[in-house]
């Protein structure tokens, strides 16, 4: 049986449990679990946790859950909260995807599935956890496309995923970019792209996250300088949080998955992130 925590969320077939949740005035998150559960039968969790009383509706679920003597199988979380704050880059600050990781492990479920996790950090503090890759996501969306593409790695750190994603893929091209940011900041310069001539190839840029843009908007115009033809995105998590008129200036088609959110615009192609992502 499946427990949908997010009532737009629901990526697994199976036979969903049945509950009541909402915030007191106060702002505590509460549920009711109203399906009749046979004990000691397995049950898996979705949800998205895109803020703390998300997390914490996923706690008191798995309490609730516990006190009707079922078994935690797996938790499927695709986004994993604060996964991009996986190092401390100045004094003062948390290892905030340590703190989420410690709460998911208090929960103990047999197994925590995550989609496309943004580092190896991530998958390193969490128990049981799987880590499902972007290949299919990525093959989804090449085969929308119909033509031959370039795969644009945006910066040093998605680079071994990127070749491992080529290599899924038959070996497509990959080209190299870079970039600077200010650790204090976060202010984004020196876009860099290590080809000399891309000849009016489409290029699609593949990564984890989009939250602003900023790094797709910068390395779409060093693309352009390099002679790049059709420029596309596809990124697993979409924030989108300065939302989309920029980015569509620069890209033909923006593609990612509903792991934070189900979004309704003209300019996104959104893929769910259903069984045909879990390979």
């Amino acid at each position: 049986m499946i427990l949908n925590l997010n009532p737009n969320f629901k990526p697994l077939d199976g036979q969903e449990i049945s509950f009541e949740a909402f915030t007191f005035a106060g702002g505590e998150p509460h549920i009711k679990i109203l399906s009749d559960i046979p004990k000691q039968h397995s049950v898996t969790v979705t949800q998205r946790i895109n803020s703390f009383n998300d997390l914490g509706l996923l706690c008191l679920a798995v309490d609730a859950l516990k006190r009707i003597d079922v078994l935690l199988q797996d938790l499927y979380i695709p986004y994993f909260p604060a996964a991009r704050q996986d190092r401390v880059m100045v004094p003062g600050e948390p290892l905030s995807v340590k703190v989420y990781a410690d709460i998911i492990n208090a929960l103990n479920f047999k197994r925590v599935l995550v989609f496309d996790a943004h580092s190896e950090v991530t998958p390193a503090l969490i128990n049981n956890c799987e880590v499902i890759s972007n290949h299919d996501f990525i093959k989804t969306i090449i085969s929308d496309l119909n033509e031959e593409v370039v795969l644009i790695s945006p910066d040093g750190g998605a680079l071994k995923k990127i070749y491992k994603l080529s290599e899924a893929l038959g070996g497509l091209e990959v080209v190299e970019c870079s970039k600077s940011r200010n650790v204090k900041t976060g202010k984004l310069s020196g876009f860099k792209v290590y080809a000399d001539d891309l000849a009016g190839r489409s290029c699609l840029i593949v990564d984890d996250i989009c939250d602003g843009g900023g790094t797709f908007i910068g390395l779409a115009a060093e693309l352009k300088n390099k002679n790049a033809g059709k420029l596309y995105l596809a990124v697993s998590h979409g924030i989108f949080s300065k939302g989309f008129d920029e980015l569509s200036a620069h890209f033909e088609r923006i593609f990612t998955t509903d792991s934070i959110k189900t979004a309704d615009n003209f300019r996104l192609t959104q893929i769910k992130c259903g069984y045909g992502l879990l390979s």
